[in-house]
């Protein structure tokens, strides 16, 4: 998988992956600043922003960590498409022979 292979048709499973890389990188950035600034308002509404703030911050943090793990899911899985496991086992290694 090469970013500039100068092609024109470019595989739409391709066109996926890339899609889904460049979106983790906008997703970490936002969930945590909404959790931050979404928390600072509800703790202000209950009379303590600073730990709504820090709930805040791990409630995006942890969003931002788990839209990775189901990305790293679906790439495991759009991988896994294409070749054919053993079923799981210690079947030798990769070598010749």
């Amino acid at each position: 998988m090469r970013f500039g292979s100068g092609k024109k048709d470019v595989d739409p499973k391709e066109r996926a992956i890339w899609g889904d890389l460049m979106a983790l990188g906008m997703v970490f950035p936002i969930a945590i600043a909404l959790g931050f600034f979404l928390g600072r308002w509800v703790g202000g509404l209950l009379g303590h922003p600073r730990i709504g703030m820090g709930v805040g911050l791990v409630w995006g943090a942890a969003t931002g960590f788990w839209e990775l793990y189901k990305v790293t899911v679906r790439l495991n899985r759009m991988d896994g498409d294409g070749k054919g496991g053993d079923g799981g086992g210690s079947g030798g290694g990769d070598g010749p022979g």
